[in-house]
């Protein structure tokens, strides 16, 4: 692990619609904008916006992790039940291991908000050195499941999933994530934490 080395994230949106123009993607800016505020190291990202087709989604998942080099991968949209809904099959395909609870994690915070959620179909994954997550393609749903699910004073009822990426990186050799505790505390077992260096 090298505390120097810069986070690179991949974001994927993955939209028929969106590739086609017929709206604006809503994805990779919500992505963008929750970054800038939840993490305090340095990061950069490499973005892709793809249409719903499974061939596509598996050659541009090994393209950001085997030869864009990312630490972490974050793909929005084609979860659900639909026919086109093809995200989570390409995303296994590539896979060397299933990290099955960060799916089970997503959608039971998305239930705290609508009963679809069980109609969600995210998984988790690590290739390589690198993690892979299946996100929903709302804004709001996006940042439920990386944040969780808040009382009215702000207080964390259930954590979101980012509350653990930080430390899964450290263990595929990444960079130490750092995160803003306001938007989502970061978990490390005591012996993997790092001190904090004085100001």
């Amino acid at each position: 692990m090298d505390s120097n080395e810069e986070l690179l994230i991949g974001l994927v949106s993955i939209s028929d619609r969106a590739t086609q123009g017929v709206y604006a993607d809503q994805g990779i800016p919500a992505l963008r904008d929750w970054f800038a505020g939840a993490l305090r190291n340095s990061w950069r990202m490499e973005t892709r916006l793809i249409a719903d087709d499974r061939a596509s989604i598996e050659a541009t998942l090994i393209e950001l992790v085997d030869h864009v080099g990312c630490h972490l991968v974050l793909t929005t949209g084609g979860t659900g039940p639909a026919a086109r809904d093809v995200t989570p099959e390409a995303t296994l395909a590539i896979a060397d291991k299933v990290m099955p609870g960060f799916g089970e994690e997503m959608r039971r915070i998305s239930l705290h908000f609508v009963p679809t959620a069980i109609l969600s179909r995210q998984v988790g994954v690590i290739r390589g050195k690198a993690l892979i997550l299946n996100l929903p393609g709302q804004p709001k749903s996006i940042r439920e499941t990386l944040e969780g699910v808040r009382a009215a004073d702000g207080t964390v009822l259930v954590n979101g999933i980012f509350a653990a990426v930080p430390y899964c990186i450290d263990l595929l050799g990444g960079p130490y994530v750092e995160t803003a505790d306001e938007v989502i505390r970061a978990f490390r077992p005591k012996s993997a934490l790092r001190a904090k260096p004085s100001t």
